[in-house]
């Protein structure tokens, strides 16, 4: 993310965002992926809110594979017709079946077995061209879907390294990552099953509804009497079970939410003995999620014992009225046979199509999300003659800098401040002050409201991000390491890096003995959670990170607040040593760290109210000075 990794950040902490599933992430109304009729669920009840918009935006991405999706939508047809026209050739061969047993019996013919071969042969090889069809359709059509979601996916993930830093501040991580993830999924599947399954089921609706018009109009009339009727079955069931569905999902939600809080924090759970009131709030979840599972998978299961049911009172009208037909010589004993084969098949696609349009809207609100994500304003463009050098002396000024997250809300009045090359610059104050904020603003993660930040003379605004975030190092008190060898967490500061410059890096952050008493020692593997080394180390890690990135600037944020006493003594000198000609900011609540900073910064409420070194800030007896006491006795003791 060019607000990350495109620096020499060391510390930059996504860590601690709560990621458990909530309502739609991941699995459907059946808590499997499908919805009610066997369709795909990802989300119960979402709506979007501009269809036809995301239908054109989703087409667009369609069509650049417009050649493969004709392609699969002519195989499609002809698969479906192939398997449409099936029963009533077939139904020759039962009429030839029958008229020949009835000739035989009279003694006047027999069976003509060559002509039912023949039949059988031709069926046989539709239904096997029928099956081909379907399977090239597959095929062509889940690589179309995987090229998709691959599109999404990268567009998703370029469009989060141009994007401020401000939406990630305001959005729940947990939210893009649903984006990229379940969203992303769901359109995924209607693309590979969906869509074929949909044009399948309209063209086998039709084509049937054609063949059944074509063997007798009057059984045609009898079989659409019940289609009424099925639907109302299909809309009564689909309308009182979507809401338990959507209950259950929402309780999954909630039960996979508590878990995962109750294993992150499972310490001071235990701590606290709340292990009763955790097990009585997982069992009230449960139970609403147990009492909305059978009420859904019960009137979900209804479906197809009723739809039989309305079946067979369908065959049961057509198989008198076909009797009384072929009695009257109206149509033959096979036509009987084919067209109840067609009726069989005319009730399947209709029920289909009723849950397909359930799918398709909650995948078109699943593809709306991800419009709107990469829709999202980016941060401002670089300008078109911005500067890319990275030949900095390091004079960094403040000059009338105001800011504020939300621009009816003003955070920085009127800040100005020099920091010369090679001085050390200490920023403190009480929480809040705005200490954080300037540096925030000093890496253009944000934009100043007004005022200039100038380095070397020159506004950042005229520098390209990547070259200024280039001259910084940065150390953060919440320190982050990532799912990888100790070696490449330490190489991440500069890829380039050998094994040797690591070592010395380590060595230089008093790092390096306690790595080689680990197993595997820098060739370690941090676990994904990074808790398998102390918070004291993961801090010494991050250090060597930016010791290693050697930097033309420092950015330092209670670097040392996680180690103890001694290790902190250590440190400090290794960081003395590291800023020695490095322009480095220092943001310190520990006032003993920076006794020796050429320029201590004094903030309060966005303000500098005191500037100058430790002893002439001490002496002024302001701000500073009550500060540093309430952590020391006073010297003069």
């Amino acid at each position: 993310m060019s607000d990350h990794s495109t620096s020499n950040t060391s510390n930059l902490n996504p860590a601690g965002t709560k990621t458990a599933l909530g309502p739609g992430r991941g699995r459907g109304p059946m808590g499997g992926g499908m919805g009610p009729m066997g369709g795909m669920g990802g989300m119960p009840g979402a709506k979007p809110k501009d269809a036809k918009g995301t239908l054109r935006k989703l087409l667009a991405y369609l069509g650049a594979y417009k050649p493969a999706v004709l392609v699969v939508l002519l195989v499609t047809l002809l698969s479906t017709a192939f398997a449409i026209v099936g029963p009533k050739i077939l139904g020759q061969a039962t009429t030839a079946l029958f008229e020949g047993i009835v000739a035989k019996l009279a003694g006047s013919g027999g069976i003509d077995f060559t002509f039912i071969g023949r039949i059988l042969l031709l069926v046989l090889g539709l239904y096997l061209f029928s099956a081909l069809a379907s399977y090239i359709q597959g095929w062509i059509m889940a690589g179309i879907s995987a090229k998709i979601s691959y599109r999404f996916r990268r567009d998703i993930s370029q469009k989060i390294n141009r994007m401020p830093l401000r939406y990630f501040d305001g959005t729940n991580h947990g939210e893009v990552l649903s984006r990229i993830t379940n969203d992303v999924d769901t359109v995924n599947r209607t693309l590979s099953q969906s869509l074929t399954q949909l044009v399948s089921s309209a063209a086998t609706v039709v084509g049937v509804l054609v063949m059944m018009f074509s063997i007798s109009w009057q059984m045609t009339l009898v079989s659409l009497v019940i289609l009424p009727l099925s639907m109302l079955i299909v809309g009564f069931i689909i309308k009182k079970s979507q809401h338990y569905f959507k209950e259950q999902q929402v309780s999954l939600g909630h039960l996979n939410s508590h878990v995962e809080e109750m294993f992150g924090g499972h310490q001071v759970m235990r701590a606290y003995n709340g292990e009763q009131r955790s097990i009585a709030k997982f069992s009230g979840i449960n139970n609403t999620l147990f009492d909305s599972g059978w009420k859904s998978q019960f009137l979900s299961g209804l479906m197809m014992p009723i739809m039989m049911l309305v079946g067979n009172v369908g065959y049961v009208a057509v198989s008198i009225l076909g009797g009384v037909l072929a009695v009257r010589g109206v149509i033959s004993v096979g036509d009987i046979q084919a067209f109840i084969q067609y009726v069989r098949q005319f009730t399947q696609p209709i029920t289909q199509l009723a849950n397909i349009s359930n799918v398709l809207q909650q995948t078109i609100a699943a593809a709306e999300r991800v419009f709107e994500f990469l829709e999202e304003a980016e941060q401002s463009p670089e300008s078109a003659q911005a500067d890319t050098t990275t030949a900095f002396s390091g004079r960094v000024e403040f000059r009338n800098v105001h800011f504020g997250y939300t621009p009816d809300k003003i955070i920085i009045n009127d800040f100005s401040a020099i920091a010369e090359p090679g001085h050390k610059v200490a920023l403190v104050g009480p929480t809040g002050a705005g200490k954080t904020t300037m540096v925030k603003l000093l890496m253009r993660f944000y934009e100043v409201n007004d005022g200039q930040i100038l380095i070397d003379g020159a506004n950042i605004n005229e520098h390209e991000r990547h070259a200024l975030r280039r001259m910084f190092g940065m150390v953060l008190q919440d320190s982050w390491l990532f799912n990888g060898t100790i070696m490449e967490n330490i190489r991440y500061g500069r890829p380039e890096a050998s094994d040797d410059e690591v070592c010395q890096a380590a060595r230089m952050a008093h790092a390096d003995h306690f790595i080689r008493t680990l197993p595997d020692g820098y060739n370690m593997i941090i676990n994904e959670e990074a808790n398998n080394v102390s918070q004291g180390q993961m801090q010494l890690l991050t250090i060597a990170r930016a010791i290693l990135a050697d930097p033309k600037m420092l950015i330092l944020d209670e670097a040392t607040s996680s180690v103890d006493t001694r290790t902190e003594v250590l440190i400090q000198k290794a960081m003395d040593s590291l800023m020695h000609g490095r322009t480095s900011f220092i943001i310190a609540h520990r006032l003993s760290t920076i006794r020796n900073a050429d320029l201590i910064l004094v903030m309060k409420d966005g303000d500098i109210v005191e500037q100058g070194k430790h002893e002439e800030l001490l002496q002024r007896g302001g701000v500073y000075a009550e500060l540093y006491n309430s952590q020391f006795e006073p010297e003069s003791a």
